[in-house]
């Protein structure tokens, strides 16, 4: 198990109580929320690290990567469609 350290934070009420309704382990929520975030803002700091040595990604590099994270996209969907 991992080590643990008790914090305080101060969230708005509404949102305490929104979150009561969803879990019974708001420790367990609050700390996937926060370990989430960390791994999104790292990810973030090594998309632009890549970005700076290899220069930006292209749109086929960026379509690639939405295939290979989210499946290929059906022909007529998506924003344009709309």
């Amino acid at each position: 198990m991992a080590a643990t350290t008790r914090i305080t934070v101060t969230l708005p009420t509404e949102q305490v109580v929104e979150l009561k309704k969803l879990t019974d382990n708001v420790s367990g929520y609050v700390a996937e929320a926060v370990a989430r975030q960390i791994r999104h803002q790292l990810l973030g700091e090594e998309l632009r690290q890549y970005e700076e040595e290899h220069g930006a990604f292209t749109e086929e590099e960026l379509a690639s990567a939405h295939a290979r994270i989210l499946g290929p996209s059906e022909p007529g969907s998506g924003a344009a469609a709309a």
